[in-house]
């Protein structure tokens, strides 16, 4: 699998974009299809729910502990202390 890197562009106000797409498997595209069909939303913005809403579904202790990036943790929606 090759190596990808994450570039973000850092905007006024401090706002972060990320300035790649990420690839998706077919299935998983396909997946992402289909929610953004049942939301109404194009697949880009569609993708910013699917994250917004992974909080609510996974473990937030268990994914802070496993956090490599403890610099950011006023800024992840897993910090359990928000």
């Amino acid at each position: 699998m090759p190596r990808r890197q994450m570039v973000f562009l850092f905007l006024k106000g401090g706002e972060k974009k990320m300035a790649y797409t990420p690839e998706l498997s077919f299935e998983a595209s396909c997946t992402l299809r289909r929610i953004a069909w049942s939301l109404g939303l194009p697949m880009t913005v569609a993708i910013e729910e699917v994250f917004e809403r992974l909080p609510r579904i996974f473990d937030r202790e268990k994914v802070c502990e496993a956090c490599r990036d403890k610099s950011k943790c006023s800024e992840c929606q897993f910090n359990t202390n928000q």
